[in-house]
């Protein structure tokens, strides 16, 4: 809305919004006929929905609350040069975050999650391990992708602190952005390339790790459409604050979605007891403590710490005492906040 409270005319939106569709025919306009339409930028109560011919325009949610996200598939209504969402069709997966303040959903409809992380800055790999644990909850298969391969010792380093990850069967993946275009530079990119054709794809990861360049690779009219989205919506925001949708090839089978950076994780969402079924390596040895309703935290017999490396000199330790001790953290801070 502009300042002084004064909403710009349909047609000056229109013009402003190079992405929306033309002026309606009178006969489109007096149509009543709800159409399919895919959510692909959401912020606030404004949406912006596209039909299955490609044209995209503004739609506002029925309701107080607005309960669309980037993915969904939605019957909608024209109203005018507008429209308004009448409903959300039934989701095969919604990928979000809880904290004790509220919940932020990035999108729904999933094919994969890409967690990018960089060599510099270090990556925590607690932030990585939640991100998994959302996505395990929603049976979201990830593929992790290690940015700035050429910068030594820390890439090496920081390969080394993903081998548990890979150990439990994660994809991941190395990958140079910036720099010479080398021959293993492409390789990398092209790689990549092919775990996400055909596929619906969020990325996720914190500020600074090549989220926008990356994007910007995989999508070069990117940039001049975020900004059409982002004056179609009114947002007075860049769309870095939002999520986006965008199609990485002309036959529209390769999504890529853009997410905000974000600092913390939260997972409010999860069961404590549900966590031990949601981290691969510990899942494998699920079904072998003594008591059937271990925490794998400190009674005896209990076949998940007898897997943790260094202790009860297991020869085939396979959870490593990085990964054992993010459990036991995140078990005592979903205990907790059960309490109150």
């Amino acid at each position: 809305m502009r300042r002084g409270g004064r909403r710009p005319a349909p047609g000056r939106r229109r013009q402003r919004a190079g992405i929306l569709s033309k002026r309606p025919t009178p006969a489109a306009t007096a149509s009543t006929a709800v159409q399919p339409g895919l959510v692909v930028a959401a912020f606030g109560r404004h949406c912006l929905v596209e039909s299955p011919d490609g044209e995209r325009r503004i739609c506002h949610p029925r309701g107080k609350k607005s309960q669309v996200v980037v993915g969904d598939r939605v019957d909608w209504l024209p109203t005018g040069d507008e429209g308004s969402v009448e409903r959300v069709q039934e989701r095969r997966n919604l990928f979000y975050r809880q904290d004790e303040l509220r919940t932020k959903s990035f999108a729904a409809n999933l094919d994969q999650l890409l967690v990018l992380i960089a060599a510099d800055p270090e990556f925590s790999e607690r932030q990585l391990a939640r991100a998994l644990i959302a996505a395990e909850a929603e049976h979201i298969p990830v593929l992790i992708v290690l940015n700035k391969s050429d910068l030594q010792p820390a890439f090496d380093n920081a390969w080394e602190r993903l081998a548990p990850y890979r150990r439990m069967g994660a994809t991941v993946l190395p990958l140079r952005l910036k720099g010479a275009t080398a021959a293993g530079t492409e390789a990398g990119l092209n790689e990549l390339q092919q775990h996400l054709q055909g596929k619906t794809t969020l990325v996720l990861g914190p500020s600074g790790v090549g989220k926008s360049t990356l994007v910007n690779r995989l999508v070069p009219h990117a940039k001049a459409l975020t900004g059409e989205i982002s004056r179609a919506l009114n947002s007075g925001k860049h769309t870095t604050t939002s999520t986006t949708w965008y199609w990485t090839d002309g036959a529209k089978q390769t999504a890529l979605i853009d997410s905000p950076g974000f600092q913390e994780f939260g997972l409010n969402h999860i069961e404590a007891v549900q966590l031990a079924q949601l981290m691969p390596d510990l899942r494998a040895t699920l079904g072998d403590c003594r008591f059937y309703n271990c925490t794998h935290l400190h009674e005896p017999g209990c076949a998940v710490r007898a897997q943790v490396q260094g202790e009860d000199g297991a020869a085939d330790a396979s959870i490593g005492e990085n990964r054992y001790r993010i459990y036991t953290e995140l078990f005592a801070e979903l205990s907790q906040r059960r309490l109150y």
